[in-house]
């Protein structure tokens, strides 16, 4: 018997030490090398604080900058654990909705959702981005579509013209990779950080 454990065990600790250690060290050494930004989460830098992630959105609320997709996102109630408040682009907790059609709650937020665009002056044609949530909660992107409806409300709040912040937005649409995969879209928080730069 125990000429087999001792086997046993030496290969317990040999694969251990290979795919537990080795392995993740000689991984995240070529990561650092290679794409160093994208190893240590894609942080955007200004003027030299850390403004975020470009891989999780952020809850932009102010009428001077553009809005993310809506986030479904929740966190501990401080009041009483046991429940969950809504807490948009909560990184601790990334989730989608999971309500289906026909939920109550579902219809209520995007009828809400509607209505408040609609209050903040976005343009009559809505991007199906602009009142749905994403899988994870905390998508970084919004389409050229919604992005171009919020452009009168920010062009108002800034005092711009609406040629520039639409041409802004413009210059800062991504679009597909090698022009067939994904589709062309726009990250919010670089979208946001370009017009506080625009002059």
């Amino acid at each position: 018997m125990f000429g087999q454990l001792r086997p046993a065990l030496m290969m317990i600790m040999l694969f251990t030490a290979l795919t537990g250690l080795a392995y993740p060290l000689v991984i995240t050494g070529i990561a650092q090398l290679v794409f160093p930004g994208k190893a240590n989460g894609s942080i955007i830098e200004r003027e030299g604080k850390i403004a975020g992630s470009a891989l999780i959105g952020q809850n932009f609320t102010s009428d001077r900058y553009f809005h993310g997709r809506p986030s479904a996102t929740v966190a501990p109630d401080p009041a009483d654990p046991a429940k969950t408040i809504n807490a948009p682009y909560n990184a601790a907790n990334s989730s989608g909705s999971n309500l289906g059609p026909t939920s109550k709650k579902l219809i209520d937020r995007v009828s809400s959702t509607i209505e408040a665009e609609f209050q903040a002056g976005y343009s009559d044609a809505f991007a199906a981005d602009a009142v749905t949530t994403s899988a994870s909660g905390l998508d970084p992107h919004i389409s050229p579509d919604f992005a171009l409806a919020q452009v009168p409300s920010v062009a108002k709040a800034r005092n711009l013209s609406e040629a520039r912040v639409r041409a802004l937005v413009e210059g800062n649409t991504e679009q597909r990779w090698l022009g067939l995969i994904g589709e062309p879209r726009v990250n919010v928080l670089l979208l946001n950080i370009a017009l506080d730069v625009l002059k």
